[in-house]
């Protein structure tokens, strides 16, 4: 599209999350008018370590934001996978660090440093809080939304970035639900000092035993803190189960004592306890004025640590789309045949998980490389 058309554009973001505050840095550098609706009425400091790979940090390096995310981040070399008791199986560089004209490393972040740092450079007044959209109507040319505060909207394009449980999807595109993993994942950030001598450089390591339990540390080692993962088999599907400290310590029977004594000395009331989903491949992403983004159109399981970085890279392909096409029909089109086998293939990996005595079963043919190596890159 035209640059003149591009800046005659309103766009309406639904959901602050990654994938919201990514496209609406995006868009806005386009020119267009952009506004995000978050049904939060604050943004908190919630979740925990993320890992930024390359292809991302380049497009923030495109946006202008690289220093500012550099800066409450720490770059990491390598992913490693170790044994139950610490023994290494396979330890790699992270992919595509010489890809780029500047050498770019991972980066580990705090999810809720990563959410600030993209709010601060936007404009207070594109940013509306306690907007939950209750309604989304395709007009052809436009759509409008109607939220539960007694408000509507009209845009020329409305983008559903509202996760996993998106209603835009659901209102639009598809009402299959989302899909249990037969997992749990408990989370929490620990203060460096408390790991027992674990925090010892900017690379993450995952332990893994022979029942499918699986221990992620990801140093914040600009903040001296740790993001501390453990994930297990459960049959239980509740959004948000309930466990005991007992439990958790019970799950690091058999890990390196230092895990045990970690898990053992826990905040519970800290720890964010969750089932773990994603969504089939949905079929269609897009009508002619409204289109899925981030876990909204391609939710995946936390094994490729893919999530946030491929919705960035779907805020990167949609701005693309709409510069090179001549409507908005065309550009969302085009954005979808260019991202969706791209995530789709990234969703059937995530679902492979890791398992200690099948690592050549999901690296067919090929060296054992750490899980970033099967980044599809976009």
């Amino acid at each position: 599209m035209k640059t003149s058309e591009l800046k005659d554009l309103t766009i309406a973001i639904v959901g602050g999350g990654y994938a919201g505050a990514a496209a609406a840095k995006a868009l806005t550098l386009l020119g267009a008018d952009v506004h995000v609706y978050e049904q939060a009425t604050r943004i908190r400091e919630v979740g925990a370590g993320i890992g930024l790979r390359p292809p991302t940090l380049n497009l923030f390096r495109e946006w202008g934001i690289f220093d500012a995310m550099a800066a409450v981040s720490s770059p990491s070399d390598y992913f490693e996978i170790l044994s139950a008791t610490g023994d290494s199986i396979m330890k790699e560089e992270w992919p595509g660090i010489h890809d780029y004209a500047e050498e770019t490393k991972t980066r580990l972040i705090h999810r809720g440093d990563f959410i600030e740092t993209f709010l601060k450079v936007l404009p207070a007044d594109r940013v509306h809080l306690g907007y939950r959209m209750e309604t989304i109507t395709d007009e052809g040319g436009s759509a409008r939304i109607g939220f539960a505060n007694g408000e509507q909207i009209r845009a020329d394009l409305v983008i559903g970035a509202d996760g996993i449980r998106s209603v835009v999807r659901k209102q639009l595109f598809s009402d299959a639900e989302p899909v249990f993993s037969g997992e749990h994942a408990y989370r929490i950030v620990i203060s460096a000092a408390d790991a027992h001598g674990l925090v010892v450089d900017d690379n993450l390591r995952m332990y893994l035993d022979a029942k499918g339990t699986k221990v992620y540390l990801l140093p914040l080692r600009h903040r001296n803190q740790l993001s501390y993962d453990i994930t297990c088999l459960s049959e239980d599907d509740s959004w948000t189960p309930r466990i005991s400290r007992d439990f958790l310590v019970g799950l690091m029977d058999g890990f390196d004592p230092r895990l045990g004594r970690i898990t053992r000395e826990l905040d519970m009331a800290e720890l964010t306890c969750r089932a773990v989903f994603d969504i089939d491949p949905v079929r269609t992403w897009h009508s002619d004025s409204v289109t899925l983004l981030g876990d909204a159109a391609h939710a995946m399981l936390h094994h490729q640590g893919q999530g946030a970085n491929q919705a960035i890279q779907d805020a990167g392909g949609l701005t693309d789309a709409l510069r090179q096409a001549d409507s908005i029909p065309s550009a969302l089109a085009l954005f979808q045949r260019t991202r969706k086998p791209v995530t789709d293939e990234l969703q059937r990996i995530s679902r492979q998980s890791w398992d200690a005595g099948k690592v050549e079963d999901v690296f067919p043919g090929q060296k054992p490389a750490a899980a970033g190596s099967l980044e599809v890159r976009s």
